[in-house]
């Protein structure tokens, strides 16, 4: 069985891409301040750009240090490895990242277990985690950690509350147990709830925020934590080869991002907000509201499968992601703009009388 991805048909061109938040491109400027940045030698310790990245990633997550990976999955799986051991539990949403998007990545490398949570749109309750704690028993696996996801991709790009975060951290803690926050998309739920980072991360022990989502860099994600993990993680960092030598062009991207990105995140809210208006008046289409930048939706009402409208649509130059049988994915970023949202609908609307 080969696990290569299908190639591209790049004779269809996208003009409309709703596929994900990482098809977004660098912008000019960005491509500037890549072009622009000093380098040097990151896995030496060398490189002053990644070094600049760290702090300031470190100092808006509100933690002690961080470590610059290509990929927001390196992070997660870099904090479970430096979190547990093999043979414990993580607790965290039935359908978290780390749970069936990593492929199968906890138990292949840190060796660990997930209990997954229920819960409406990717949210469990601090009640919720209470009940899935068990006694300490040489019975059953070490529970050592919690995690949740911000925002919540298959909850429909939901967000934590500051409060709901909270209560899950002081029963988490309360029981011994670390937190750790798979932040990528952190800056969309900042803005939708207007909190800071430093104040929505501030019950987690780890957390990771990802520059190639919405913030539109085209590789990094930096984990931030405790002085003492970062260290302890960079013996994963090198087993997994996440160490880079010249990492300060894309690490001058992400700063870029950090800075100038994080505010028209709300553009794309709008958007989003837009689009689920607009499909919600097409008929046999079913939209879940949005809260960010991700709007999932079904099209079980119009007699055909996500897939078959994809496939429909993609010939009209529009893209989207199909993550279920009759559910589908639109993701809003800097790349589309209001005028394409209106035409997104009308494409769809075509195709499905067609």
């Amino acid at each position: 069985m080969s696990y290569e991805p299908k190639r591209f048909d790049f004779s269809i061109p996208v003009r409309i891409n709703l596929y994900s938040d990482t098809q977004s491109k660098p912008t000019p400027a960005m491509k500037e301040a890549m072009l622009s940045a000093e380098v040097g030698d990151e896995q030496g310790g060398s490189d002053p750009s990644v070094w600049a990245l760290c702090d300031r990633a470190a100092e808006v997550m509100g933690k002690e240090a961080a470590m610059f990976l290509p990929s927001g999955t390196m992070c997660n799986q870099v904090a479970l490895a430096t979190h547990c051991r093999p043979g414990d539990e993580v607790l965290a949403h039935v359908d978290a990242h780390i749970q069936g998007a990593e492929g199968g990545a906890p138990g292949a490398i840190a060796g660990v277990m997930i209990r997954g949570l229920p819960g409406p749109r990717g949210q469990f309750t601090a009640e919720t985690l209470a009940a899935a704690i068990t006694p300490v028993s040489r019975y059953s696996p070490p529970q050592r950690l919690v995690e949740v996801e911000q925002t919540a991709n298959r909850g429909g790009g939901t967000c934590w509350s500051v409060d709901s975060l909270n209560a899950v951290a002081e029963v988490a803690h309360a029981n011994g147990l670390q937190v750790h926050m798979d932040g990528a998309r952190l800056m969309n739920a900042a803005v939708a709830l207007g909190a800071s980072a430093k104040d929505i991360t501030a019950g987690c022990d780890t957390v990771w925020l990802d520059f190639t989502k919405g913030l539109g860099a085209p590789l990094g994600a930096v984990l931030a934590g405790s002085k003492a993990f970062i260290g302890e993680a960079w013996r994963w960092k090198q087993r997994l080869g996440g160490s880079m030598r010249q990492g300060g062009l894309n690490a001058a991207a992400c700063l870029y991002a950090l800075e100038h990105h994080v505010d028209r995140l709300a553009e794309d809210h709008a958007n989003a907000k837009a689009l689920a208006r607009g499909m919600a008046q097409i008929p046999g289409i079913t939209v879940e509201q949005p809260e960010t930048n991700l709007v999932f939706f079904s099209t079980e009402g119009t007699g055909m499968t996500a897939a078959d409208l994809a496939a429909r649509v993609r010939p009209m130059g529009l893209m989207f992601s199909v993550s279920d049988t009759y559910r589908g994915r639109a993701c809003l970023h800097l790349d589309v703009n209001a005028a394409q949202v209106a035409e997104a609908v009308t494409l769809m609307r075509g195709a499905l009388a067609a």
